[in-house]
């Protein structure tokens, strides 16, 4: 995260549009200049010549293929909220319980699929590709939607539910296995009288890596815990490369990711936000569309009457 800290001092000094408190007239034009737009055709002219998109995603566009977000009000897993699930200490404390939760979030996420702005994002980064453009897809979201739609670069910043990473030796691995161990074969039902599996340690899922056998834990970022600084690393070089940003299905405002898209508008780069209401960030964008992601993304990705593909 130190690495957009100089970038967040930046921010704040930028957010009353580097005008001194003077006229009352200047703060209003001011104002004005900061309220997006919402034309669709002058964004599509600015998407049809950026060479390097960025593409921020959060919650809101998986929402729209019913998945949970457990968050705000009735987002509860049994009497608790992730916010009490998902950290270390709660996985010290109760790995069995932690792994239930977790192990629901899969299941749960096996049965869902892309939707039209998951597939709009994909179509258009294997489109662009072959005009020498390129797309990139920066997500909050662990639940691989994404990569079940076909995208290809992408990076996900809080890891993913189909990763597990050992606490002994550390190995990261893919797991798509359901149940991911027997042990948890029928277990993580949601409802709150549901009492605890109380499954066993050394039933609960295991490294195999040679003579290992370690307690593995969910391969995602829990509160409390950094971004992984070598996914920050990549972040930043493709947001310093980008000429065009686009922020879909997120609230702009879990940090470090709240900053990325006004971190590129700062420097002048085009930044539309796709979201069903405004967020704390909106006014730093030249655009904002509202509405839900499925309907307003597609036609923005689509082909442009421009393009010309071999």
């Amino acid at each position: 995260m130190c690495l957009f800290q100089s970038t967040a001092r930046r921010l704040v000094s930028q957010v009353h549009c580097g005008l001194k408190a003077s006229s009352s007239k200047k703060q209003k034009l001011c104002l004005e200049m900061a309220r997006p737009s919402s034309n669709m055709a002058d964004f599509r002219e600015v998407f049809a010549q950026a060479k390097h998109i960025a593409i921020i995603t959060g919650a809101g566009v998986s929402a729209e293929s019913g998945v949970p977000t457990f968050r705000g009000a009735g987002g509860f897993w049994r009497k608790w909220q992730a916010q009490e699930l998902a950290t270390p200490g709660a996985f010290a404390r109760n790995p069995s319980r932690v792994w239930e939760f977790y192990h629901y979030r899969r299941e749960v996420m096996l049965s869902k699929h892309p939707n039209p702005a998951h597939i709009a994002i994909a179509e258009c980064e294997k489109r662009l590709s072959k005009q020498g453009r390129s797309v990139v897809v920066i997500t909050q979201n662990i639940d691989e939607l994404h990569r079940k739609a076909g995208t290809k670069h992408l990076l996900e910043i809080h890891g993913s539910l189909f990763k597990t990473r050992c606490t002994s030796c550390g190995n990261v691995a893919a797991n798509y296995k359901s149940p991911i161990c027997p042990a948890l074969a029928g277990k993580g039902a949601p409802d709150p009288d549901t009492e605890d599996a109380a499954i066993p340690v050394e039933d609960l899922p295991q490294c195999e890596e040679d003579g290992c056998n370690g307690l593995l834990r969910p391969h995602v970022v829990w509160f409390g815990e950094a971004l992984d600084p070598g996914v920050l690393t990549a972040v930043e070089r493709e947001l310093d490369i980008c000429d065009l940003c686009l922020v879909v299905g997120t609230s702009s405002v879990v940090y470090p990711a709240a900053m990325f898209a006004p971190q590129v508008s700062a420097r002048g780069v085009p930044v539309a936000e796709f979201n069903m209401e405004p967020t704390p960030a909106t006014n730093r964008f030249r655009f904002h569309f509202p509405g839900p992601c499925g309907t307003t993304l597609p036609p923005a990705l689509a082909r442009h009457e421009t393009e010309i593909i071999s």
